[in-house]
């Protein structure tokens, strides 16, 4: 009765719930007649558990909003997985809401349970987060201190590597404060070689290339010998972004730099 007095006072007009809810529907809409209302449009997709196939427990938190949020799963991700699992339709990278809703069919959703993968929801948010435009992202990367044309740049750079946002902050910070040379024992003296070929700042998109091609030709190295040493060297760490697109958003290499001199 509270349920439906609620509905009614809001004026709600569509209903759409798990099928552990079918049960509920027909006394609901009984009481929505006897008070002498019009009931909503009732709908029922399949109940959704676990990747083991266990209901959900409240209790335990299992796939909660705040879990997620704090997993750094983005929304549009979440909502665009759930408007499409347990239909015919693929589950794809939605990026914005209005395409999600141009894609949304009811009729599209079977009757059987739909289990939801944790680790298949992080997966689909990653490729969410990576195809996001730059329009979208710009405030948040305005609360990083980013802006303009800096901004867009370094989104197009780092974004195909990004697991989470958050990832966003560390690679913004090392951009504007460098980071601590990761040098092997057996990469110095080809590193310091290197180093000494350094073209001066400012650097741009063909500084990387046109580095690289010096050292090669000045010590014979390729391929991964050549760039990963380089690149650990400039950013302390052994993987991350393209370098040509990456090198010319790095503000400061204190380490290297030092090295270099």
């Amino acid at each position: 009765l509270a349920s439906v007095v609620d509905d009614a006072e809001m004026g709600i007009t569509h209903i759409v719930r798990g099928a552990d809810h079918v049960t509920n529907t027909g006394a609901q809409r009984q009481i929505f007649e006897a008070i002498d209302v019009a009931p909503p449009v009732f709908g029922h997709h399949s109940l959704l558990t676990a990747a083991d196939g266990a209901a959900f427990s409240k209790r335990s938190g299992a796939l909660s909003l705040g879990t997620l949020r704090d997993a750094g799963v983005e929304p549009v991700a979440v909502v665009s997985m759930l408007a499409r699992l347990g239909s015919a339709l693929p589950v794809e990278p939605a990026l914005g809401h209005d395409r999600i809703l141009a894609g949304f069919d009811i009729a599209a959703f079977g009757r059987a349970d739909t289990r939801i993968d944790e680790a298949e929801l992080r997966q689909h948010s990653e490729k969410t987060l990576r195809a996001l435009p730059f329009e979208t992202v710009a405030p948040r990367l305005a609360a990083l201190g980013l802006s303009g044309a800096r901004a867009a740049a370094f989104w197009a750079a780092i974004a195909p590597n990004l697991d989470r946002f958050d990832d966003a902050a560390d690679w913004a910070r090392l951009c504007r404060d460098g980071a601590t040379p990761l040098i092997e024992e057996g990469d110095r003296a080809f590193v310091a070689e290197a180093l000494a070929l350094l073209p001066p700042r400012p650097w741009d998109s063909g500084t990387w290339p046109a580095w690289t091609a010096a050292v090669k030709a000045a010590t014979g190295r390729k391929g991964g010998a050549l760039f990963r040493p380089l690149r650990k060297a400039l950013t302390g760490r052994d993987r991350g972004p393209d370098m040509a697109a990456l090198m010319p958003l790095l503000d400061h290499t204190p380490g290297v730099e030092r090295a270099a001199g």
